[in-house]
This record gives C-alpha cells, sequence and structure tokens, in this order.
C-alpha cells in the first residue's frame, strides 16, 4: 500500500477505471447502444484523492423515460449549518462564497475544485503541451469552477428531492477502489482514506453525489432527447472521411477477481467465471452479467472498455480478439488478476465503414451535441426556482448572476415575490445595483 499511497495525491479521477489490458484505447461510446450511454473506456487507476465536488458531466447522461421538471423553490429553505465561520475569538476559518438552497460552499471547496481542474488539465497534457498551452488548459478549466460547484449542488439537491437513492451503488464503487488499491476490506480502504488527511464520510459523499447527478440528469434531460436515424444516416453522407479506419474491435469484458483471495477459493471463482460464460452461450445479455456480476471498474458500462487498433492489446489477447466476428466471446481466459472474458462488440475492418458499423457512434455524437445545450438550460430552470447566492467577486466564476452576499444576519429573510413564488435571501439583504 505503500507505493500507492505515495502516488495517490498525483491521481486524479476518484471514480476513473484501471487499464486492464496492455493499453489504453482512445474513448469511444459503445457501438451497440442507441441511444448511447456515452462510456468511457479505462484511462487511470481509481485514486484516493482529496474529494471535491464533481462537475456536472453530460456525458454520463442516459436517456431513460420522460420525466417533467417540476422543482419548486421552497417556502422557507432552512439555513444548514455544516460549516462553522468563525471560532471562539471571531476569527473567521471558513469563507462562505455562496448558498445554495440550504447547502452552501466554502472558499476551501473551491480552492480544491481548482486544484483538482489544474491537476486534470496536467494529466490531459501529459507532456504534450508546451508551458503556454498548459496553462491555457488549467485556466480554462478552472474559469468556471464555483459555476460547476453551484450545478452539482443543485443536481444534488434535486436528486434528493426525487428521492434518487444510489447507495448500492455507493457500496460497489467503494469495493472497486478497494480492489483496485489491493486492500482487504473497506475497514483498510477508510484507514488509507483517514491517512491522508481526507474525511471519510466526505470521501464517500463525493462519490454519492456524483451518481446522484449522473442519474439526476439521465432522467430530467437524457430521457428527453431522441436522435432519428435519418439524422445519423445525413450526418455520416458528409462525413464519410472520417470513418475511413484502421482495423479495430470493440471490447467488453466480464472479470472475476482472484487477488487476495486463498488458494482453495480460487477454484470456485473459475466455476463462477465458466458459469457465466455459460449463460451467455445460452443467450443471457454479456452486457446485463457484465453489469451484475462483473468484479471489473467496468462493470457499472456493462463490462465495456474501449475500441482497439491493432498493437494496443497484449500479444496473446490482439491474436485471439482480432479472429473474432461481432458477438464473439472469448473462452475464460487465466490472468495475474483473475478470470477474463471478453467480447467483441464490433469488428471494423481496414478502411471506410459502411454506416451500419458506425451508426451508433455517429448517434453519440450527436447526442452529446444536443445534450450540452439542454443540460445548460435544464441548470439554467434549476437556479431560476432556487436561491443561489453569490458573494460580491464570485458572480463571474459562478457563471453570472446579480445575487450578492452581504455579511450580515444569516437569518432567512423574505423579500419580494418572484414569479409567484417567495424569495428567502439566506446571506441577509441583498445588494441592490446603483443607479447611474
Amino acid at each position: 500500500m505503500g507505493d500507492f499511497m505515495k502516488n495517490a495525491a498525483l491521481l486524479v479521477g476518484l471514480l476513473t477505471a484501471w487499464p486492464l489490458l496492455a493499453q489504453t484505447p482512445p474513448a469511444q461510446a459503445p457501438p451497440d447502444q442507441n441511444p448511447p450511454a456515452q462510456a468511457q473506456p479505462p484511462q487511470n487507476p481509481p485514486a484516493l484523492e482529496q474529494p471535491t465536488t464533481a462537475a456536472p458531466d453530460a456525458g454520463d447522461a442516459k436517456p431513460s423515460s420522460p420525466k417533467a421538471t417540476d422543482a419548486k423553490k421552497p417556502d422557507n429553505p432552512p439555513v444548514k449549518a455544516a460549516k462553522k465561520s468563525a471560532d471562539a475569538e471571531g476569527k473567521v476559518v471558513e469563507e462562505i462564497i455562496a448558498r445554495v438552497n440550504n447547502e452552501i460552499i466554502t472558499r476551501s471547496e473551491l480552492d480544491k475544485a481548482r486544484a483538482a481542474a489544474a491537476d486534470e488539465a496536467e494529466q490531459d497534457c501529459s507532456g504534450r503541451c508546451t508551458p503556454e498551452q498548459l496553462q491555457g488548459a488549467v485556466e480554462e478549466r478552472q474559469k468556471f469552477a464555483l459555476r460547476d460547484l453551484i450545478d452539482q449542488s443543485l443536481l444534488a439537491q434535486r436528486g434528493k428531492d426525487m428521492s434518487i437513492s444510489v447507495e448500492a451503488d455507493v457500496v460497489k464503487q467503494l469495493d472497486q477502489i478497494r480492489q483496485q488499491n489491493k486492500l482487504k476490506d473497506l475497514e483498510e480502504l477508510e484507514k488509507a482514506v483517514s491517512s491522508q488527511g481526507m474525511n471519510w464520510d466526505d470521501f464517500k459523499n463525493n462519490i454519492r453525489n456524483r451518481l446522484l447527478t449522473q442519474e439526476v440528469i439521465r432522467r430530467e434531460v437524457g430521457s428527453h432527447i431522441t436522435i432519428g436515424r435519418d439524422d445519423a444516416r445525413k450526418y455520416y453522407d458528409e462525413h464519410k472521411k472520417d470513418y475511413i479506419m484502421q482495423e479495430q474491435v470493440a471490447l467488453r469484458a466480464i472479470e472475476v477477481k482472484t487477488e487476495g483471495k486463498k488458494e482453495s477459493e480460487i477454484a470456485e471463482l473459475k466455476v463462477k467465471a465458466q458459469k457465466l460464460h455459460d449463460r451467455v452461450t445460452e443467450g443471457e445479455d454479456f452486457g446485463e452479467l457484465a453489469k451484475h456480476f462483473s468484479d471489473g471498474s467496468t462493470a457499472q458500462q456493462n463490462g465495456y472498455l474501449g475500441v482497439y487498433k491493432r498493437g494496443e492489446l497484449s500479444k496473446e489477447l490482439e491474436d485471439t480478439v482480432f479472429k473474432m466476428k461481432k458477438n464473439e466471446m472469448t473462452d475464460v481466459i487465466e490472468t495475474k488478476q483473475g478470470f477474463l472474458i471478453l467480447q467483441v462488440m464490433e469488428h471494423f475492418d481496414e478502411g471506410e465503414q459502411p454506416f451500419e458499423k458506425v451508426e451508433n457512434k455517429i448517434m453519440d455524437l450527436l447526442y452529446s451535441d444536443k445534450m450540452e445545450p439542454a443540460l445548460r438550460e435544464y441548470l439554467k430552470t434549476l437556479r431560476e426556482q432556487s436561491y443561489v447566492v453569490i458573494k460580491p467577486g464570485f458572480q463571474e466564476m459562478a457563471g453570472g448572476g446579480n445575487s450578492e452576499i452581504q455579511e450580515v444576519s444569516a437569518t432567512p429573510e423574505t423579500t419580494k415575490e418572484k414569479k409567484g413564488h417567495k424569495k428567502f435571501l439566506l446571506f441577509g439583504k441583498r445588494s441592490e445595483p446603483k443607479s447611474t
């Protein structure tokens, strides 16, 4: 655990999957989903980093049954005393820079979000950027850090209002992090988190909020986006040159881990893997089995690993999967980590790809193009229906707005009605714009 603990602070992406195969493939959505689910292939191992509230990600949204947006402003939102603002001598120890309904955002939380944004930009550049390009990337990611924190808070609160529970997924994510870092149990994971100066409850809450916001986006935004096949065909006809490819395979996996298991348990785990293999052979869906029974970090993406060109896999795996056709499956493969079953979701021959093979990739692209503005509009609506108050000097980072915090009483105060709802300012009086 020592090496991991030494390097954990350098890793970004609390829930990012670790690479199972020899090399990391480029990001691409699963080719057999319609509409696509924006799944991403593994990039880096999960890290026990200081939790920060993640910005909402349109790519995590998945279409589902429609549900109208019905959030309303509370008549009298309670002030949640989650942070201590001054010590016994009156010295300020936490600077509150925004309030979102009954939740607050502090300066330290913003600092953590900005630091995480800088780490992410550095990882994305990964030695490919000049110092000037890296600085520009950092500034771009940090520009709206506060806006993203506010959006995250709004979405998480909306999820709670909708009575969405993600507790089972939280437990699974924690267990995946534990497995990736070769820790014996969740108690050992908690100790590892605490040893790095992180609060265990905050660590879990960061995971919970991320899953919660993804589900809200899926239900409230993604469910209203539809892409027609005719739209995809038109895009393909206009961009055929973009679909000239090298030979590639899209893969998904079921993993049965044996790390840390006793010798007597390994035989049972091999039987488990073989039974899962047999169930697919008998007609059950590979993706559903991966989602419910795979120990891999890509289980929530139905086992989706990514798209691989020749030379991006270990030689043994490459020789196997590049001989396979769509929907064909390997035998149970024994690895250092356990037992592995791979399925070829699509096999792309070299050259210009026919529309049928890239249709879902195109629909994924068109879906993403529609998702971003739809999500921003949804978040705008949430703001209008909520109590978002920003401290002076932070409005630009918060994405605009003219509500400002004055350091006065934190007692809710009623002001004039707006759009038929009473509004309560949780930071006291609002600064009125000066007349010119």
